[in-house]
C-alpha cells in the first residue's frame, strides 16, 4: 500500500524533500489486520439507466504490510465472503447470489492480492494487484488516500485509508442483463468500487 512515502513538506532543500520518509509515518511500518467492524468494501452500479444502486459486503478478512523504507514492498490481501452481499433488498440480494451473477454455491470466496504499490505524492497512492471472481482473475488498480494514523481507546494503534476503482463486471464473467423497452440495459457493465478501511497494527 506504500503510504510511508509521503514527502516531507517541511523540508527546504528540494531534492531532500522529494526522497525524504516522514518519520512519524515510517514509524508505522510493521502488519496489521483488517477490521471489518470499522470498514467498508461497497459497490455502485447504475440500475435501469437512470439511478445507481449501491451495495457492501458484511463478512470478509484482510491483511496489510506496510513499509516505511521502502514503500513498494507494501502489500494486501483481502478475502471476502461473497454471500455477504447486502444491497438492503433481500430480492436483490438473492440474485446476486445466484447462478446470474455471483454463482456463491460454486464460487464462495472473492480475493484480491497485490503486486504492486506506488506512492504517488502527498496523501495519495496507488496498488494494483489481481482480484478473482468467479475462477476468473484479473489485475485490479485502486486508489488510495492516507487518512492517518490514532490510538483508539482500546490501546490499538490504527491507520486509514479511502480508496475507489472502476471495473467492467463483465471482464470477470459477470455478463447477466436484460435489455430495456426504451433502450439500453438493465444494469451497468460498469462498477465502481469504494473502500473505507481500518486496520489494527498486529501485537
Amino acid at each position: 500500500m506504500g503510504i510511508f512515502g509521503k514527502k516531507n513538506s517541511d523540508t527546504a532543500n528540494t531534492s531532500i524533500e522529494n526522497t525524504a520518509v516522514n518519520p512519524d509515518l515510517a514509524a508505522l511500518t510493521g502488519d496489521y489486520t483488517i477490521d471489518s467492524a470499522h470498514t467498508t468494501i461497497g459497490f455502485v452500479a447504475r440500475h435501469a439507466m437512470v439511478t445507481n444502486v449501491k451495495g457492501s459486503f458484511l463478512d470478509f478478512t484482510g491483511s496489510l504490510h506496510l513499509d516505511g523504507t521502502d514503500p513498494s514492498k507494501s502489500t494486501a490481501s483481502i478475502d471476502v465472503k461473497m454471500d455477504s452481499v447486502s444491497t438492503g433488498n433481500a430480492d436483490r440480494d438473492g440474485h446476486l447470489k445466484s447462478s446470474d451473477f455471483f454463482k456463491t454455491d460454486e464460487f464462495p470466496t472473492m480475493t484480491f492480492r497485490s503486486t504492486k504499490a506506488e506512492a504517488l505524492g502527498g496523501d495519495e497512492y496507488r496498488i494494483t494487484g489481481d482480484l478473482s471472481i468467479l475462477g476468473v482473475t484479473k489485475p485490479l488498480t485502486i486508489d488510495l488516500e492516507f487518512h492517518g494514523a490514532a490510538k483508539d481507546p482500546f490501546g490499538n494503534d490504527r491507520v486509514g485509508f479511502e480508496g475507489k476503482a472502476e471495473i467492467k463486471r463483465s471482464e470477470w464473467g459477470l455478463t447477466w442483463n436484460a435489455a430495456l423497452e426504451t433502450g439500453g440495459v438493465l444494469v451497468s457493465d460498469k462498477i465502481k468500487l469504494n473502500f473505507d478501511i481500518s486496520a489494527i497494527r498486529n501485537a
